[in-house]
């Protein structure tokens, strides 16, 4: 019973935390959420680079993408994203060919292996573009992913 009673006061004491927060305009989650959306907007792959990383200046190399080369179903398409640099910070994958390319973006924290697997959803035939950064720069990868139609195959 005192476990159930000491979860229940953390559980009040963090939730009046987050409304004084929101209250008192130290916490405004509609700018955070402004500020995220504007990357995942239609735009060219430079400038959503641009606008998710900060640069749209990035070299090939260092990154490895993972992904099928034929993918039946565009709306689950498993992409795994892998890199031997140190000190990455964040990860953008994109699919060149949508309307909105930039598909999920991740930011690591310090001393986290840069390793991804998720799943996107494509549109049709596109390169799978993987942007990492660390203090060094962006560098990348691409992997050509054929959308097929209705799973034919073909």
């Amino acid at each position: 019973m005192n476990s159930k009673r000491r979860v229940l006061l953390k559980g009040t004491l963090a939730a009046g935390t987050v409304g004084v927060a929101v209250g008192a305009g130290v916490l405004t989650p509609r700018n955070v959420l402004a500020e995220a959306r504007e990357a995942f907007q239609e735009g060219s792959m430079d400038e959503i680079l641009k606008s998710a990383l900060g640069s749209d200046h990035h070299e090939a190399g260092h990154v490895r993408v993972e992904a099928p080369n034929i993918a039946e179903n565009g709306a689950v398409v498993p992409v795994s994203v892998e890199s031997d640099l140190d000190g990455v910070t964040e990860i953008a994958i994109l699919a060149a060919a949508n309307s909105t390319p930039l598909t999920s973006r991740y930011e690591l924290g310090e001393g986290t292996r840069p390793k991804i697997s998720t799943r996107i959803k494509m549109g049709e035939t596109s390169d799978v573009v993987a942007v990492v950064k660390n203090g060094d720069g962006l560098y990348s990868g691409r992997k050509e992913v054929k959308v097929t139609v209705g799973g034919c195959g073909g």
